[in-house]
């Protein structure tokens, strides 16, 4: 089961850390993305700016930047894990490094693949969707 973690913070307590304290948690998230690979769990995670945006699909798009000004906290960065159950998930949420205001939304990934009508659309593995290095523009 894959589940995605958000990881919210408060921003305005994150800029005010000094550079060694920054630099203190991004290497603890590291040791966490280590830690989950060594148990088989991680899949992907990244930091992300502040640059955002919400889009109101429609006829008529609706676009707004970002997150709203009365609210002090943000979505600083995100996991990507493969879990044998929803308690380890928790539980792997639960060893995300601490930073100021930090929260870990932990949200099941649907399989969309699992249900039957959608199994026979099924993608081709990732081996066969990527191009070889011979295959791509340019690469003779």
């Amino acid at each position: 089961m894959r589940f995605l973690f958000l990881i919210h913070g408060d921003s305005g307590a994150e800029a005010a850390l000094r550079p060694d304290e920054r630099r203190a948690i991004v290497a603890e998230h590291m040791e966490c993305a280590a830690m989950l690979r060594d148990r088989d769990a991680y899949v992907l995670g990244e930091a992300l700016t502040r640059d955002a945006a919400t889009v109101r699909p429609g006829d008529k798009p609706f676009l707004t930047d970002g997150p709203f000004a009365e609210t002090k906290e943000a979505v600083g960065g995100f996991y990507v894990v493969d879990c044998a159950s929803w308690d380890e998930a928790i539980e792997f949420a639960g060893l995300v490094p601490q930073s100021p205001g930090v929260a870990v939304e932990v949200l099941a990934i649907a399989d969309i693949y699992a249900t039957p009508k959608l199994a026979a659309s099924q993608p081709p593995s990732r081996d066969t969707q990527r191009p070889s290095d011979g295959d791509r523009p340019g690469s003779r």
